[in-house]
């Protein structure tokens, strides 16, 4: 029996959880290629590996990198992204599979992610008011976004839409990618079936200046990008004039993501990838209209 799907899975310095994760996709029901890619660990991970399919980076790409730089060799129908600290189930794969091939107008399948206390993580990603992505924990068919952790897209359509935004390293960059699935006039839909358990916080330290700075730059480019432009330019005019009276308040928030200096370096950031973003914009397939995308989801 031929695969269907290609399960990609991104690590750096993974050498804790890594093992776990191979053994649970080594144990599914339902056969696949798989790619490990190495984001040039320097803590033993590349002998973990060894015996896989491994294509190793010279660098740190981030997990939206590591997925576009092998996402050219999927030759399958399907193509998973699996976080290195998730363990799924041994149907897990077969589950989104089977969803997708009953729902042709689906492009992503997302899993129900629980955390190692049996407690739900995701079972996909809405759209707030205000265009951040926010995981969804009770359980629906249909969310707005799939969750990049664990999740199932069809190859073609993922090709077509764009790809992975290699840029924005890591953070955001499933939510980008569903809402451009949308645009393109497609659907995300949640496979409650479809378990993992997840090690929230191995791979990356929730909370840390980097995870800050990441998720704040990449939801203003992921705006540039897919929103409407009045939505677009509001987010960001809202973020730029909260760091300017940053300074003026006493009851500011002890966290990073109201330091002055991440929120500036945020803002350079973005605008020095303004002009490229904008061209992005322009190549984003949009069969459906960024504000029908907007009406039906945001906020809900």
């Amino acid at each position: 029996m031929s695969a269907l799907s290609t399960v990609v899975v991104v690590t750096w310095r993974g050498r804790e959880h890594i093992t776990a994760c191979l053994d649970a996709l080594r144990a599914q029901k339902s056969p696949h290629r798989m790619i490990v890619v190495d984001n040039a660990s320097d803590d033993g991970t590349a002998a973990l590996i060894s015996g896989h399919e491994v294509v190793r980076l010279p660098r740190n790409r981030g997990y939206a990198g590591g997925l576009a730089a092998v996402l050219d060799r999927v030759e399958t129908p399907y193509v998973a992204w699996l976080n290195d600290d998730a363990v799924p189930d041994p149907s897990w794969l077969a589950e989104l599979e089977s969803a997708l091939e009953a729902d042709t107008g689906a492009a992503a399948a997302t899993s129900s992610i629980l955390l190692t206390d049996g407690s739900t993580q995701s079972v996909g990603v809405a759209l707030t008011a205000d265009g951040h992505g926010k995981d969804v924990v009770l359980s629906g068919r249909e969310v707005f976004g799939f969750c990049g952790g664990a999740a199932l897209l069809r190859t073609a359509e993922l090709k077509a839409a764009g790809g992975v935004p290699a840029s924005f390293f890591c953070y955001y960059e499933d939510t980008d990618t569903a809402w451009r699935l949308r645009l393109a006039g497609h659907r995300v839909i949640s496979v409650g079936p479809a378990r993992v358990r997840h090690r929230h916080g191995a791979s990356t330290r929730p909370g840390s200046r980097l995870f800050h700075r990441w998720n704040e730059r990449n939801r203003l480019l992921m705006l540039l990008r897919c929103a409407p432009a009045s939505v677009a330019l509001t987010q960001l005019a809202r973020f730029a004039a909260l760091t300017a009276v940053l300074p003026l308040r006493k009851d500011v928030p002890d966290a990073a993501n109201f330091r002055i200096g991440l929120r500036a370096q945020v803002l350079a950031e973005v605008l020095l990838r303004l002009p490229s973003t904008l061209v992005q914009r322009l190549s984003v397939t949009t069969r459906t209209s960024r504000a029908q995308v907007w009406r039906d989801w945001a906020g809900r």
